[in-house]
């Protein structure tokens, strides 16, 4: 007898969900954003031109309100180069080599992620304040941290310098060293290693970290409320404007600049969005590809 001609292996259907459970599944989805994504933004625009376009327009173009913006749009654009700088490092250093206290460095880099802000900010006015470790020093030397720009800077570094490293360090160790050393064997040197290899195949992750990071940094509060002082149109960022007008009862105001707040989120992930629409089929082939290569 001959043998019989065995069946081509045919991949398990795909799984299936009863017509309730999905369209449940789908509506608890669309519930909760609703309630906690649409309802909340759609408030917040609601109760900032509650009382009319025009103050709505002074609110937003109040003196105090435009240098708040202004310091909100400089923190970040300061500390998110210093997170890019540190995360791609240590991202590079721990996915790609082994050393002692490896560990170590990354429990610290999700140490912002378990410490309250508020306590991060504490801890920078034990740090450099009058009665602090190192502000005795920094008076006699006429330099200022906490109660100034600096601090706020210094306290928004460390709130969200997780996020880029996050971001990066699995995609990198998925991503091995074999590229990393076939171009190190044809005579590249390490930093050239750095710049043609390993970055572009974590540029989608490196990218996603400083949405991240940018988002937040322009929101923080927590910290930079406690080393700021709340010196109005000095150290107030654009979450602390909106707290000042809220105490104030200026309603109305306070609502206007949490709606251009609202609004520079919105354009990160429009960004974000727009980057992913650009490229998409370059995003699919990442996540196709093994180990994150295409």
């Amino acid at each position: 007898m001959g043998q019989a001609t065995p069946r081509l292996l045919r991949p398990p259907p795909p799984t299936t969900e009863p017509f309730a459970v999905k369209w449940a599944l789908i509506g608890t989805a669309v519930l909760f954003m609703l309630l906690f994504l649409v309802m909340p933004l759609a408030a917040v625009l609601s109760e900032a031109f509650s009382r009319g376009i025009g103050t709505y327009w002074a609110a937003i173009t109040d003196p105090y309100t435009l240098k708040s913006v202004r310091l909100t749009l400089l923190v970040a654009a300061i500390s998110v180069p210093l997170n890019v700088a540190f995360g791609m490092t240590a991202a590079w250093a721990i996915a790609k080599f082994e050393f002692v206290g490896k560990s170590v460095l990354i429990t610290l880099i999700d140490l912002p992620f378990s410490v309250s802000p508020v306590i991060a900010g504490l801890i920078y006015v034990l740090m450099f304040g009058a009665q602090g470790w190192i502000g005795p020093w920094l008076i006699d030397h006429d330099i200022r941290i906490v109660f100034a720009v600096p601090g706020l800077i210094v306290a928004t570094t460390f709130v969200t310098f997780p996020f880029v490293a996050r971001e990066m360090i699995p995609l990198m160790q998925d991503q091995g060293t074999d590229e990393e050393e076939a171009a190190i064997l044809l005579g590249a040197s390490g930093w050239q290693t750095f710049w043609r290899v390993t970055l572009p195949n974590a540029k989608w992750a490196l990218l996603y970290g400083v949405l991240l990071c940018n988002a937040r940094a322009m929101g923080e509060f927590g910290a930079v409320a406690v080393v700021s002082g709340h010196v109005r149109g000095v150290t107030t960022t654009m979450p602390l404007q909106i707290e000042m007008l809220y105490n104030e009862y200026k309603f109305a105001a306070s609502f206007a600049v949490a709606s251009l707040l609202a609004l520079l989120a919105v354009v990160t992930l429009v960004v974000k969005a727009t980057l992913e629409w650009r490229f998409g089929e370059e995003l699919a082939a990442v996540h196709r590809a093994p180990g994150g290569k295409v």
